[in-house]
């Protein structure tokens, strides 16, 4: 499944008029990726990714836009790191590998942090901190 993903991943691509957008990196591997939203009464209406990364990155960030994709923000603030890794069959990862795996939902969280900014400061500092733990 990694290795189908990475080469044929789902969501890839830049939004044309985001709400929002948010990129980070992993310079130990590097990966670099964007992530795009598309936000609809408090819903996640679409999600896109673009960059490059290992395998492990680009199958993770295809899952998550998946599992994303269609969420009510609430719902998408709780994807957690054992989603993305258990769909993927990536429990036991490597410690090395978890920041290639990871990388898409911290910057998802930063994503939804930096568009709850605007609406609710004290949702945002949550989303935050949780964002900022993954690693």
């Amino acid at each position: 499944m990694i290795v189908d993903y990475s080469r044929n991943p789902v969501n890839f691509g830049k939004m044309e008029n985001p709400d929002v957008t948010y990129h980070d990196a992993n310079p130990l591997c590097g990966d670099s990726i964007d992530i795009d939203l598309k936000i609809d009464n408090s819903k996640v209406s679409d999600i896109k990714f673009h960059g490059k990364g290992c395998a492990i990155c680009m199958a993770c960030s295809s899952v998550l836009t998946e599992i994303t994709k269609g969420k009510s923000l609430d719902e998408a603030r709780n994807i957690s790191k054992h989603d993305i890794l258990g769909e993927l069959g990536l429990e036991h990862l490597q410690a090395v590998r978890i920041k290639c795996a990871l990388l898409s939902l911290k910057t998802l969280k930063f994503a939804l942090y930096t568009y709850l900014a605007k609406e609710d400061q004290s949702i945002a500092d949550s989303l935050k901190e949780e964002a900022a733990a993954l690693y």
